[in-house]
């Protein structure tokens, strides 16, 4: 007899966006201008090449982010030890909300993620650039 699933992706989103700060596309684009900001971009590689970046931003993949942000970890990344307030954005909204949640889980705070995404901050008219995958050097 198949598994049970108690709580689907809705349930678990709806929880994340009920614990973390959730900013609209405006408000995120106000912040940004901040030098006490860090846009953190949780899509993958395809995306990115894709659609485009927020130019500044950190990308981190969203299978990464947790061994990135533990200090402990031999992956650590130095961006997440600043003092500064941590913006997570996906496509949509959906992943962030969930990356956002996971991070201020660990302690990592203040962070907040960007309603709608990439796509809503596109819309607002945030500025965006090209991205292009580094290219691996010649042996």
């Amino acid at each position: 007899m198949p598994q049970t699933i108690h709580r689907g992706i809705k349930a678990l989103v709806d929880e994340a966006n009920a614990e973390i700060e959730t900013l609209s596309a405006a408000e995120a684009i106000k912040a940004a201008q901040g030098s006490d900001v860090v846009i953190v971009d949780i899509r993958d590689p395809r995306e990115l090449e894709r659609e485009g970046k927020i130019p500044g931003s950190f990308s981190c993949t969203r299978g990464m982010l947790e061994f990135w942000i533990d200090p402990q970890s031999p992956y650590a990344k130095p961006v997440f030890q600043q003092d500064k307030k941590f913006i997570f954005h996906c496509a949509g909204g959906l992943r962030s909300a969930l990356a956002a949640k996971t991070a201020q889980d660990m302690g990592l705070k203040p962070v907040a993620h960007i309603a709608g995404g990439f796509a809503a901050w596109r819309d607002a008219g945030g500025p965006t650039e090209k991205w292009e995958p580094k290219k691996k050097a010649d042996k």
